[in-house]
């Protein structure tokens, strides 16, 4: 890599994070009346319907299984996405659903994905990372707002796709210039730092994903979400949105709004904890 092009992948990166973070303020400064709307299992009804979907079966947290769920009004968009996938000989892996409060605040620490956020961060700064930085960094990345995280709404699907072979063999990953997770300058849905292969895989799979009511979030190259403020602002539609940040119970089905969606989970002195502890495995 030459100096130039080190340099453009920096300019990049900080370019594209300083739009992600305007975007996360304006979901702060929005009110949305959730609906109310309960959950619906995405291997269930994928089982049910005959769609040929894959889980991922890595814990996200402190060993919890992930909670592959969304609300109930966006499963028949899920499948017919997902049909779709199949139609086109792929499949479609679902690597991570609803996330409740407390495994959206852990997985915002999460010593192996923090470490390459304050990482990029520090390559971004040439130095060690300032707090206030990193926190916006975060925000973007990690959620660290409810009102901005769509999988806290049930709103929301992180994704792989693999090869579909015949009798329904699992084949090669389709390649989108980085896995799932990458936080780097190749993490953003449009980076021009991947191969012309990756970009053409990510822009047929968004438009699948589209074709069937969802939204691209610009800045992750895995995320799809709909029917919340975050979808709204991408996508420029004026409905009011269905869905916000929830605790849910699954035993009853039932939802209980936010009081608080604008207030961080990991509040300042926490990350700057994290940003320690970081750096010192960094260097290590």
């Amino acid at each position: 890599m030459t100096p130039q092009d080190d340099a453009a992948r920096r300019a990049y990166w900080a370019e594209q994070f300083d739009a992600a973070y305007i975007l996360v303020e304006r979901t702060l400064t929005s009110h949305v009346d959730d609906c109310g709307e309960g959950f619906a299992s995405l291997i269930d009804t994928a089982d049910q319907a005959g769609v040929h979907v894959i889980f991922s079966d890595t814990q996200v947290v402190e060993n919890i299984d992930r909670l592959f769920y969304l609300r109930q009004g966006m499963i028949d968009m899920y499948l017919a996405a997902a049909e779709a996938m199949n139609q086109r000989g792929w499949v479609m892996k679902v690597e991570d659903g609803f996330r409740t409060r407390h495994i959206q605040t852990g997985l915002s620490v999460k010593p192996d994905i923090f470490d390459q956020i304050v990482d990029r961060v520090a390559w971004e700064c040439g130095g060690t990372p300032p707090i206030d930085l990193l926190f916006k960094r975060m925000a973007c990345l990690i959620a660290n707002y409810p009102a901005a995280g769509t999988h806290m709404s049930g709103s929301a699907i992180d994704i792989s796709v693999f090869e579909r072979r015949s009798g329904g063999a699992i084949g090669n990953e389709i390649d989108r210039g980085g896995p799932y997770v990458d936080m780097s300058e190749r993490t953003p849905m449009n980076s021009p730092f991947v191969s012309e292969e990756a970009q053409r895989n990510r822009r047929e799979i968004t438009e699948t994903m589209e074709a069937h009511g969802f939204v691209a979030y610009p800045y992750e190259f895995w995320h799809y979400n709909a029917h919340d403020i975050m979808g709204n602002l991408v996508s420029g539609s004026n409905t009011a949105p269905r869905y916000g940040p929830v605790d849910w119970d699954p035993q009853t089905n039932h939802v209980t709004p936010y009081e608080n969606a604008s207030q961080p989970l990991n509040p300042p002195d926490v990350i700057e904890r994290e940003i320690a502890a970081a750096l010192s495995r960094l260097n290590q």
